[in-house]
Protein backbone atom coordinates (compact mmCIF):
# COMPACT_ATOMS: atom_id res chain seq x y z
CA UNK A 1 0.00 0.00 0.00
CA UNK A 2 2.84 2.49 0.74
CA UNK A 3 4.47 2.56 -3.22
CA UNK A 4 0.81 3.70 -4.65
CA UNK A 5 0.51 6.04 -2.48
CA UNK A 6 4.08 7.38 -2.61
CA UNK A 7 3.22 7.37 -6.72
CA UNK A 8 -0.17 9.72 -5.77
CA UNK A 9 2.00 12.12 -4.01
CA UNK A 10 4.39 12.16 -7.18
CA UNK A 11 1.84 12.54 -9.74
CA UNK A 12 0.04 15.19 -7.15
CA UNK A 13 3.65 17.10 -7.01
CA UNK A 14 4.15 16.84 -10.82
CA UNK A 15 0.67 18.93 -11.40
CA UNK A 16 1.52 21.01 -9.01
CA UNK A 17 4.91 21.92 -10.54
CA UNK A 18 2.95 22.21 -14.27
CA UNK A 19 0.71 24.73 -12.93
CA UNK A 20 3.01 26.84 -11.30
CA UNK A 21 5.18 26.85 -14.76
CA UNK A 22 1.82 27.65 -16.81
CA UNK A 23 1.15 30.21 -13.97
CA UNK A 24 4.26 32.03 -14.51
CA UNK A 25 4.10 31.34 -18.04
CA UNK A 26 0.84 33.12 -18.60
CA UNK A 27 2.34 36.15 -15.62
CA UNK A 28 5.44 36.39 -17.93
CA UNK A 29 2.84 37.72 -20.99
CA UNK A 30 1.91 40.66 -19.57
CA UNK A 31 1.43 43.15 -22.76
CA UNK A 32 0.52 47.04 -22.70
CA UNK A 33 -0.79 49.21 -25.13
CA UNK A 34 -0.16 52.83 -24.94
CA UNK A 35 -3.46 55.25 -25.90
CA UNK A 36 -3.09 58.08 -24.49
CA UNK A 37 -0.45 60.68 -22.87
CA UNK A 38 -0.83 63.71 -20.89
CA UNK A 39 1.91 65.04 -18.33
CA UNK A 40 2.28 62.65 -15.62
CA UNK A 41 -0.24 60.31 -16.66
CA UNK A 42 -1.20 57.50 -19.33
CA UNK A 43 -4.27 55.66 -20.43
CA UNK A 44 -3.24 52.11 -20.87
CA UNK A 45 -4.77 48.69 -22.14
CA UNK A 46 -3.08 45.95 -20.62
CA UNK A 47 -3.65 42.33 -21.66
CA UNK A 48 -6.28 43.67 -24.50
CA UNK A 49 -8.54 44.66 -21.07
CA UNK A 50 -10.45 48.03 -20.78
CA UNK A 51 -8.32 51.20 -21.30
CA UNK A 52 -7.49 52.40 -17.81
CA UNK A 53 -5.45 55.73 -16.49
CA UNK A 54 -2.17 55.22 -14.57
CA UNK A 55 -0.68 58.31 -12.56
CA UNK A 56 2.84 58.41 -12.47
CA UNK A 57 4.02 56.39 -9.25
CA UNK A 58 0.74 54.19 -9.29
CA UNK A 59 1.10 50.57 -10.27
CA UNK A 60 -1.89 48.32 -12.09
CA UNK A 61 -3.49 45.26 -10.20
CA UNK A 62 -1.97 43.35 -13.36
CA UNK A 63 1.98 45.09 -11.91
CA UNK A 64 2.35 47.60 -14.84
CA UNK A 65 3.78 50.58 -13.37
CA UNK A 66 3.53 53.75 -14.48
CA UNK A 67 7.00 55.55 -14.24
CA UNK A 68 6.50 58.84 -15.59
CA UNK A 69 4.74 60.52 -18.66
CA UNK A 70 4.10 63.27 -20.92
CA UNK A 71 2.72 63.62 -24.29
CA UNK A 72 5.65 62.39 -26.27
CA UNK A 73 5.83 58.92 -24.50
CA UNK A 74 5.12 56.66 -20.87
CA UNK A 75 7.73 55.05 -18.96
CA UNK A 76 7.01 51.83 -17.49
CA UNK A 77 8.09 48.63 -15.19
CA UNK A 78 6.64 45.69 -16.70
CA UNK A 79 7.47 42.88 -14.49
CA UNK A 80 10.47 44.53 -13.04
CA UNK A 81 12.08 46.31 -16.09
CA UNK A 82 11.75 49.21 -17.66
CA UNK A 83 9.71 50.04 -21.21
CA UNK A 84 9.74 53.18 -23.35
CA UNK A 85 6.58 53.39 -25.40
CA UNK A 86 5.08 56.29 -28.00
CA UNK A 87 1.30 56.83 -28.54
CA UNK A 88 -0.14 53.88 -30.05
CA UNK A 89 3.40 51.58 -29.41
CA UNK A 90 3.08 47.88 -27.35
CA UNK A 91 5.26 45.73 -25.98
CA UNK A 92 5.72 43.25 -22.98
CA UNK A 93 8.51 41.87 -21.15
CA UNK A 94 9.98 40.10 -24.20
CA UNK A 95 10.14 43.58 -26.36
CA UNK A 96 7.09 42.55 -28.15
CA UNK A 97 5.12 44.30 -30.65
CA UNK A 98 1.09 44.91 -29.84
CA UNK A 99 -0.46 41.82 -28.66
CA UNK A 100 -0.39 39.48 -31.42
CA UNK A 101 -0.43 35.48 -32.75
CA UNK A 102 -0.22 34.07 -35.85
CA UNK A 103 -4.00 35.00 -36.36
CA UNK A 104 -4.04 38.45 -35.35
CA UNK A 105 -2.87 41.53 -34.22
CA UNK A 106 -4.87 44.20 -32.29
CA UNK A 107 -3.84 47.78 -32.74
CA UNK A 108 -5.52 50.76 -30.55
CA UNK A 109 -6.22 54.55 -31.71
CA UNK A 110 -4.32 57.35 -30.60
CA UNK A 111 -6.42 60.49 -29.73
CA UNK A 112 -6.48 61.12 -33.04
CA UNK A 113 -8.49 58.41 -34.08
CA UNK A 114 -5.11 56.46 -35.96
CA UNK A 115 -4.16 53.34 -35.44
CA UNK A 116 -0.07 52.82 -35.00
CA UNK A 117 1.95 49.84 -34.56
CA UNK A 118 5.38 48.35 -35.00
CA UNK A 119 6.01 45.67 -37.43
CA UNK A 120 8.95 44.25 -39.69
CA UNK A 121 9.37 45.03 -43.54
CA UNK A 122 11.97 42.43 -44.91
CA UNK A 123 12.91 41.61 -41.55
CA UNK A 124 13.42 45.09 -40.79
CA UNK A 125 11.91 46.66 -37.48
CA UNK A 126 9.01 49.42 -38.84
CA UNK A 127 6.99 51.92 -37.17
CA UNK A 128 3.50 52.21 -39.48
CA UNK A 129 0.04 54.02 -39.09
CA UNK A 130 -3.14 52.21 -40.80
CA UNK A 131 -4.23 53.98 -43.95
CA UNK A 132 -7.00 52.81 -45.75
CA UNK A 133 -6.88 55.76 -48.23
CA UNK A 134 -3.40 54.97 -49.87
CA UNK A 135 -3.55 52.31 -52.32
CA UNK A 136 -0.64 50.64 -51.50
CA UNK A 137 2.35 50.26 -48.73
CA UNK A 138 4.06 53.69 -49.03
CA UNK A 139 7.03 55.01 -47.39
CA UNK A 140 9.72 58.13 -47.77
CA UNK A 141 12.76 57.46 -49.89
CA UNK A 142 14.70 58.09 -46.74
CA UNK A 143 12.79 55.16 -44.96
CA UNK A 144 13.80 52.99 -47.75
CA UNK A 145 17.41 53.72 -48.08
CA UNK A 146 17.28 53.00 -43.96
CA UNK A 147 15.42 49.37 -45.08
CA UNK A 148 18.32 48.54 -47.64
CA UNK A 149 15.24 49.09 -50.32
CA UNK A 150 16.83 49.15 -53.70
CA UNK A 151 14.13 51.09 -54.58
CA UNK A 152 16.10 53.12 -57.57
CA UNK A 153 15.45 50.11 -59.74
CA UNK A 154 11.60 50.03 -59.63
CA UNK A 155 9.09 51.42 -61.59
CA UNK A 156 9.73 55.54 -61.75
CA UNK A 157 6.60 57.32 -61.69
CA UNK A 158 5.00 60.75 -60.05
CA UNK A 159 2.42 60.23 -57.61
CA UNK A 160 -0.04 63.48 -56.97
CA UNK A 161 -0.04 64.84 -53.16
CA UNK A 162 -0.90 67.80 -51.09
CA UNK A 163 2.14 69.26 -51.65
CA UNK A 164 1.80 68.59 -55.99
CA UNK A 165 3.33 66.02 -58.11
CA UNK A 166 6.55 63.80 -56.31
CA UNK A 167 8.49 60.96 -57.91
CA UNK A 168 7.51 57.58 -56.95
CA UNK A 169 9.43 54.40 -57.79
CA UNK A 170 6.96 51.40 -57.41
CA UNK A 171 8.90 48.27 -55.54
CA UNK A 172 7.74 45.02 -54.46
CA UNK A 173 8.52 44.08 -50.81
CA UNK A 174 9.87 40.53 -49.57
CA UNK A 175 8.05 40.31 -46.78
CA UNK A 176 5.96 42.46 -44.30
CA UNK A 177 5.38 41.03 -40.79
CA UNK A 178 2.70 42.49 -38.51
CA UNK A 179 3.09 41.28 -35.29
CA UNK A 180 3.17 36.77 -36.07
CA UNK A 181 1.50 37.31 -39.62
CA UNK A 182 4.13 37.42 -42.39
CA UNK A 183 2.98 38.44 -45.79
CA UNK A 184 4.93 38.10 -48.68
CA UNK A 185 5.57 39.47 -52.17
CA UNK A 186 3.60 43.31 -51.15
CA UNK A 187 3.69 45.97 -53.87
CA UNK A 188 4.57 49.18 -52.07
CA UNK A 189 5.54 52.75 -53.55
CA UNK A 190 8.51 54.79 -52.55
CA UNK A 191 8.11 58.49 -52.51
CA UNK A 192 10.88 60.98 -52.78
CA UNK A 193 11.95 62.95 -50.04
CA UNK A 194 11.10 62.31 -46.19
CA UNK A 195 7.57 62.33 -46.55
CA UNK A 196 5.95 60.30 -45.18
CA UNK A 197 7.52 60.21 -41.92
CA UNK A 198 5.91 56.98 -40.80
CA UNK A 199 5.32 53.81 -43.08
CA UNK A 200 2.03 54.12 -44.44
CA UNK A 201 0.23 50.43 -44.31
CA UNK A 202 -2.26 50.69 -47.60
CA UNK A 203 -4.26 48.35 -49.14
CA UNK A 204 -1.58 45.86 -50.99
CA UNK A 205 -1.57 44.76 -46.92
CA UNK A 206 -4.93 45.49 -46.01
CA UNK A 207 -6.88 43.66 -48.57
CA UNK A 208 -5.21 40.23 -47.70
CA UNK A 209 -6.22 41.06 -43.47
CA UNK A 210 -9.85 40.94 -42.28
CA UNK A 211 -10.04 44.52 -40.17
CA UNK A 212 -12.49 44.68 -37.53
CA UNK A 213 -12.98 47.21 -34.90
CA UNK A 214 -14.78 47.68 -31.81
CA UNK A 215 -14.52 50.71 -29.89
CA UNK A 216 -10.61 52.02 -29.87
CA UNK A 217 -9.93 48.21 -31.26
CA UNK A 218 -8.75 47.55 -34.46
CA UNK A 219 -8.14 43.53 -34.57
CA UNK A 220 -6.31 42.28 -37.98
CA UNK A 221 -6.43 39.05 -39.16
CA UNK A 222 -5.12 37.35 -42.02
CA UNK A 223 -7.29 36.08 -44.70
CA UNK A 224 -4.83 33.93 -46.51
Amino acid sequence: MILPMRRGNDMRYTLLVCLMMLVTAVEADTRVNVVGLFSGKALLVINGGTPKTLVAGQTSREGVKLISADSTQAVLEIEGKRRQLGMGQGGSVGGGAAPSNDSGMTLYANSSGHFLGDGQINGKPVHFLVDTGATLVSMSSVQARQLGIDYIAGKEGLTSTAGGLVKTWLVTLNSVKLGGMTLNQVDCAVLDGDSPPVVLMGMSVLNRLDMKREGIAMTLTKKY
